[in-house]
């Protein structure tokens, strides 16, 4: 019979070349690869749902043989393969190859030989079993479809496709680094996927990157994380996100005031200027109410003033004495000013 399951589905197979030397390099190297297609856009790189898939060849040799093959590229030095068939995780990948790897070993210290086979990876046992011992090329028997013509790709056509493929990740964290100051830490969070790097890019226009990328990485990141959502199925859009920023830059809001609002907008909506008006949770700015405030504190704790005076790092106490006071609504550098000023320090 003629199986048809996959007709119409292109097929784009990537061959690497025996340089890869451990489990974790294996899967750095098809996590970046399935982030380069994911850039471009040739492919989803869902592997739980088949859009990519390894197949795992594993061999092992003796010490300084791997060296010799890379100074003459000849195979014969490194040992018999194995491949493993049809991985669809990245764990998986480094636990069939770690366990796959020491089998190998085992049989070689045992005085025996390692058979070129094809093998499956039971994820349940943790360990790899023969699927059928695997054939050379001309053992599958593989012949030119005649309806299927050679593809002739011309130097022309190959320099034009590449001069128009889009900012792959590396470049874009690299621009990321230079043109909004992150740390190679933050921009690496942030470009891993396409959708976070954009949702990112909508919040930093006009605005500092390095509390845009604090606020998307630690705030909604986290938020997303803890109700199992993606940042494409954010209930808090950029523009959302956006105001909620350029509020706590205006001196309108507080960090604190703003991590309170960001939850309102996150799971109730609406715009953040306007709830910020309804609920009144503007920053007090006004000094003659932070003063009276300070006073109170300061004239309601006799021993933490001496201390203060003998310790200045004790200010820090007073602060936040009066945030609480005001429900965290004053303005701390205004608090911290006002009682450094009152406290003669």
């Amino acid at each position: 019979f003629v199986d048809l399951n996959r007709t119409g589905v292109a097929l784009m197979e990537i061959v690497s070349r025996p340089d890869i030397r451990s489990p974790e390099e294996a899967a750095a190297y098809v996590a970046k690869l399935r982030q380069i297609l994911r850039y471009l856009g040739t492919c989803d790189g869902n592997m739980q749902n088949g859009n990519l898939r390894a197949d795992v060849n594993v061999s092992v040799c003796r010490p300084g043989d791997y060296e010799r093959y890379m100074e003459t590229q000849d195979f014969s030095h490194l040992g018999t393969r194995c491949e493993i068939k049809n991985m669809n995780s990245l764990r998986f990948i480094q636990q069939a190859i770690d366990y796959e790897a020491r089998r190998q070993i085992a049989i070689l210290e045992d005085g025996g030989e390692v058979e070129q086979e094809t093998r499956l990876y039971d994820p349940d046992k943790g360990e790899t079993r023969s699927m059928r011992s695997k054939e050379e090329a001309h053992d599958y028997r593989y012949f030119p479809c005649p309806d299927l013509l050679p593809l002739e790709l011309e130097e022309d056509w190959v320099e034009q496709i590449r001069a128009s493929l889009p900012e792959l990740p590396d470049e874009k964290k690299a621009r990321f680094v230079k043109d909004f100051g992150l740390s190679e830490y933050d921009a690496g969070v942030l470009t891993a996927d396409l959708e976070p790097a954009a949702y990112f890019e909508a919040v930093a226009e006009g605005r500092d990157g390095k509390m845009a990328a604090n606020w998307v990485i630690n705030e909604l990141f986290g938020r997303l994380k803890k109700d199992s959502l993606d940042i494409t199925e954010s209930p808090v859009s950029p523009a959302q996100l956006g105001a909620i920023i350029d509020l706590i830059a205006s001196g309108d809001i507080s960090g604190k005031i703003a991590k309170e609002l960001f939850e309102i907008v996150y799971t109730e909506g609406g715009d953040p200027s306007e709830i910020v008006e309804a609920r009144g949770m503007k920053q007090v700015t006004d000094t003659g109410a932070i003063e009276a405030e300070v006073d109170k504190v300061i004239a309601e704790n006799p021993a933490q003033v001496e201390k203060a005076q003998a310790n200045p790092k004790l200010v820090g106490w007073f602060v936040g004495q009066v945030m609480k006071a005001t429900g965290g609504k004053a303005n701390p550098k205004a608090v911290n000013e006002i009682v450094t000023k009152k406290l003669g320090l």
